[in-house]
């Protein structure tokens, strides 16, 4: 048992103790009883008035009970006993006798005994102050205690006892876990990578968006090589008291070479390991010394310790360079969007063990999910089975996964938002608008949902299909900009007027525009230069103005640019959705009817 816990019970007794004894003593004076002296009790034992005489355990104390049924108490200070006592008032025993009068001793119990012992009641205070000394020198132990822990590391260990993470776990990562196999090799056989003269990297930074699956690929390098695997995130390090986060780093390495081989795994390391000298309070904080700390320790590994240390961040640009020098973090493995293949795999990993119907088709959710994350597909998977759960069916279907996904990219529908009859018809429209000139346009984005039912914060939804390539034409650019111009100059044409559903569209044109023209070089009249230097500012980790590197004669023609591009776009969207106004109606005029049309149904409309 806890040495604190003995205490608290040794404490706890001597109340228990002290409290009894006082009860004991109240329950035993009786206060609903009258009380005689002993002399008139004399005299009504000569009148033959009292039937029994109970004397309690202490001797004193007598309980006297007469025939007319009344009972009254009475007290003699003597050590004699009771028949002596009454003898000096004229009473002997042989009056008792004659008078029929009981006499009966109460033997005294243990506890009895105990609490009417005036020992025990010097020795009580002595006790609780005893127990109260322990106690107080126990809590003072237990805080300095605590406070010798506060600077260990708050690591958990997993073992290999505990179920694993393996790499048949991780999809749509191929590249990575090639390259993290050298890593499991050597954990499982390190004397073949020795006996060459081989130093495998000690420290492996993981890069890449969140929900990559960086913290997963840890673990199943661990679960792949059957060592123990140390898990903390980067934050964990860092306290307000000066020291503490430099103590839990030596701690930590500590317990990894007690367990050696195994493998460190830091997540979120840029908020321990932002670049020196960058912080707002001064250079030397609590931050950098735990830094510097790292630094030495993974410096510090010895050839034959066998440690490895992963890291995790999304923000490898304002990490220290100390930390990316051979010798530490000198392996940098990218952890990137999935491809369509890669989205296949994460589909088939995250739909185990689930009720799906056999009519689901997974390369076409992969198709339908480009820019989507491992922790994207997995939270639409998880929203297709609540809807199925919520819908009463018994598995999950196409339908449902379909809807989860939508549900995810844009937001849950807004059935219940009540909207005018000239409200509907001008959303119609405006996304009519969008959908008409992306078909149009050879470079246009491929429609994939056209859908006047509100989503999150919108009225109406184009959906078009992301392409899975980077890199954008000219060309491309501007088909953009055009298809975002639709829903504004439909409405233009049809009502004459405009509305504000369209300010989201503005913005995105104007950024677009502005990209071509100060970012990637697409202006002819600017040539082929970047304007304007993007600030960053370190410790802050994000991008808080642009520098502006260009006179104001530059910026007038950046302005006239821009304003080109859009007005040249804008003439365009116009004269072609003039020229098919009828194509525009038919598409709105369907979507007042059924409110959402799919790919092929858009495209059997315009076809038939």
């Amino acid at each position: 048992m806890n040495s604190s816990l003995v205490a608290r019970f040794l404490i706890y007794g001597l109340i228990a103790v002290a409290v009894g004894s006082i009860a004991w003593s109240l329950i035993n004076q009786d206060t609903s009883s009258t009380s005689v002296p002993i002399s008139q009790m004399a005299q009504e034992i000569a009148d033959g008035q009292v039937q029994a005489i109970q004397v309690d355990a202490s001797g004193q104390s007598l309980t006297i009970d007469y025939k007319n049924g009344t009972r009254k108490r009475s007290l003699k200070s003597s050590a004699s006993s009771l028949e002596e006592v009454l003898a000096t008032y004229g009473v002997s025993g042989q009056e008792l006798n004659n008078q029929n009068v009981t006499v009966t001793y109460t033997q005294p119990s243990f506890l009895a005994s105990l609490f009417s012992s005036s020992f025990l009641f010097l020795l009580l205070p002595i006790l609780l102050m005893i127990g109260f000394i322990y106690f107080m020198s126990r809590q003072s132990q237990g805080a300095g205690n605590q406070a010798m822990a506060f600077g260990k590391s708050k690591a958990k260990m997993v073992t290999s006892d505990t179920p694993t993470v393996t790499f048949d776990d991780v999809a749509g990562a191929k590249e990575a876990k090639e390259e993290l196999q050298e890593v499991v090799h050597f954990l499982k056989e390190p004397e073949k990578y020795i006996n060459f003269g081989a130093r495998i990297p000690r420290g492996l930074l993981m890069v890449g968006p969140p929900g990559t699956g960086k913290t997963l690929i840890a673990k199943a390098v661990a679960g792949e090589a059957g060592v123990p695997f140390f898990q903390l995130s980067g934050s964990e390090f860092v306290e307000m008291f000066v020291g503490v986060g430099a103590s839990r780093v030596r701690d930590l390495f500590e317990q990894a070479k007690r367990h050696s081989p195994c493998i460190i795994f830091i997540d979120e390391i840029d908020a321990v390991g932002r670049q020196r000298g960058a912080g707002l309070g001064g250079s030397h904080d609590e931050r950098e010394q735990t830094l510097n700390q790292i630094l030495v320790e993974m410096d510090g590994f010895d050839t034959d310790a066998h440690i490895i240390m992963i890291a995790a961040t999304n923000r490898p640009d304002i990490l220290d360079p100390a930390l990316l020098r051979p010798g530490r973090f000198d392996r940098r493995v990218v952890m990137d969007r999935p491809d369509v293949s890669g989205r296949e795999e994460i589909f088939s990993v995250h739909m185990r063990g689930k009720p799906i119907a056999k009519t689901v088709d997974v390369p076409v959710l992969a198709r339908a999910t480009p820019g989507f994350t491992g922790a994207d597909i997995e939270n639409a998977v998880n929203e297709a089975a609540l809807l199925s759960a919520r819908r009463d069916l018994t598995e999950i279907s196409m339908t449902e996964l379909q809807d989860a996904i939508e549900r995810v990219q844009l937001g849950p529908e807004r059935r219940s938002r009540v909207i005018t009859p000239e409200e509907k018809e001008l959303v119609a429209y405006h996304e009519a608008g969008h959908a008409l000139i992306a078909w149009l346009l050879p470079e246009g984005p491929t429609i994939r949902k056209v859908t006047i039912i509100p989503r999150g914060m919108a009225g109406g939804v184009t959906w078009f299909l992301a392409e899975e390539n980077q890199l954008l034409t000219t060309k491309k650019f501007k088909a953009q900009i055009a298809t975002a111009l639709g829903g504004r100059v439909a409405e233009e044409i049809i009502f004459g007027d405009v509305t504000t559903g369209a300010s989201g569209d503005l913005q995105s044109i104007t950024r677009a525009a502005k990209s071509m023209v100060t970012q990637y070089g697409m202006s002819d009249s600017l040539g082929l230069r970047v304007y304007g230097e993007r600030q960053e500012m370190v410790f802050l980790g994000r991008e808080i103005s642009e520098q502006r590197d260009y006179s104001d004669a530059i910026a007038e023609k950046i302005d006239t640019e821009v304003n080109e591009i859009i007005e040249i776009e804008y003439q365009r969207v116009h004269k072609l959705m003039t020229e098919n106004r009828d194509k525009l109606e038919l598409i709105a005029n369907e979507l007042l009817e059924v409110e959402t049309l799919d790919m092929k149904e858009f495209s059997d409309l315009l076809n038939a």
